[in-house]
């Protein structure tokens, strides 16, 4: 077996003897399984076998995604959602209880901020503290804290966590440890390298990579004692332990809640995958000379990418990522427009979405920022100027005509 994980992704779905030795693992787009023996049946629910039972809580097809995710995350199991906010709220949800504490970054996407914001609602508390600094997690811990949310890289302004810091704070502390990686992806980063109890990622975005699929994923890393968290039910404990969060994360917040992902969406993010690491390697490179373009031009007042020098978290990103990314942020001079340099804009496409082939372009506050208010923005240091890119694959002398265009 190959020791290189773009290999093993792509012959991991032949390693299973699929029928008629088709390469890809078959589409079942069946939600129901039938027995021979009732018995069987009865099994697969109460977790004594392997097996389907419904299509809500698994699926083959599925499954062979959740296996090639947690190939890319070194992860010990993982569960697919129908979306990356499905995976956030379902496994919070299926993990923390009324009267629980979580801490979170506060240079939050914008959908998750607004559903930690449900969730106090719901009697769990949460504190929003700034990440870059694991003095801030320590400043904001409780008697009740139960967990700790982080992503690697912000949208839109692209602070860098903590993340080795916060990994060792978390399991001295016994505390839940779950890092969103969407913007790194698997390629760049594995978050089980600073001890991640629990991986996130938007399969949408990167993973997929095309703009056609939207999903989720929650990976377990195999680094976090789940036998010292109280919030496991004990029907859950009894087979395997170490799976007992992500058996629970299944069973409440993917059976119970309903956020399953179809086979047939499924089967397109995991031929996507396959490619990754190709198309990762490329934008990454267009983003890094895009942003040292931007700096260099007068009409652009900042730009915000963890491959600038003067990034705050520059050496940190070079030290554990293997790439920065490709999201860029930059602020136009306030004699400009928004509106009127994105309109002028030719190959980028102004839409909500980044991780795709194409290069996307947002205003960030007049769109996914919005309904945090003008107070919230602006403690997040997200200006009325400020515009998002998610570099894609495109030849770079063709990005920067079309800015240089833009900006003329």
């Amino acid at each position: 077996m190959s020791n290189h994980k773009s290999t093993q992704l792509l012959h991991l779905d032949r390693q299973r003897n699929i029928e008629h030795g088709s390469l890809h693992q078959p589409i079942h787009t069946s939600i129901a399984y039938g027995f021979n023996e009732a018995q069987g049946l009865a099994e697969v629910f109460q977790n004594k076998r392997k097996g389907y039972a419904y299509g809500r809580a698994s699926n083959p097809t599925v499954n062979a995604l959740e296996d090639k995710i947690s190939l890319l995350e070194d992860g010990i199991a993982s569960c697919c959602f129908a979306t990356g906010m499905a995976a956030i709220s379902g496994t919070l949800l299926s993990l923390l209880q009324r009267g629980d504490h979580l801490i979170s970054s506060a240079f939050l996407f914008g959908n998750t901020n607004s559903f930690f914001n449900t969730l106090t609602q719901l009697g769990i508390e949460v504190s929003f503290v700034d990440a870059t600094d694991v003095a801030n997690i320590k400043a904001a811990q409780q008697k009740n804290t139960k967990a700790v949310f982080v992503e690697t890289i912000a949208n839109p302004r692209t602070q860098i966590s903590d993340l080795v810091k916060i990994g060792d704070y978390c399991e001295q502390n016994n505390l839940l440890y779950i890092v969103d990686n969407t913007l790194t992806t698997p390629s760049l980063f594995q978050p089980k390298s600073v001890k991640a109890s629990l991986v996130i990622n938007s399969l949408s975005k990167y993973i997929a990579g095309h703009g056609n699929a939207l999903g989720g994923s929650v990976t377990d890393c195999g680094c976090f004692d789940w036998s010292k968290f109280s919030n496991i039910y004990d029907i859950y404990k009894k087979k395997e332990p170490s799976l007992s969060g992500i058996l629970q994360i299944r069973k409440k917040g993917l059976r119970d809640m309903g956020g399953s992902l179809s086979a047939e969406v499924a089967h397109k993010i995991a031929i996507g995958a396959e490619t990754l690491d190709l198309r990762i390697n490329q934008s990454v490179q267009n983003a890094l000379q895009l942003a040292e373009f931007l700096t260099q031009q007068e009409e652009i007042n900042k730009v915000y990418y963890p491959g600038l020098s003067n990034h705050p978290q520059h050496r940190l990103a070079t030290q554990i990522f293997k790439g920065y990314g490709s999201l860029i942020s930059f602020e136009l001079d306030e004699s400009i427009d928004c509106f009127d340099f994105l309109n002028k804009l030719n190959f980028v496409i102004v839409a909500a979405n980044l991780g795709d082939n194409r290069t996307l372009a947002i205003p960030a506050a007049q769109t996914i920022f919005y309904e945090m208010g003008a107070e919230r923005r602006q403690s997040m240091g997200i200006a009325e100027g400020l515009i998002r890119l998610s570099v894609g694959i495109e030849s770079f002398d063709d990005l920067q005509a079309d800015f240089e265009n833009a900006l003329a």
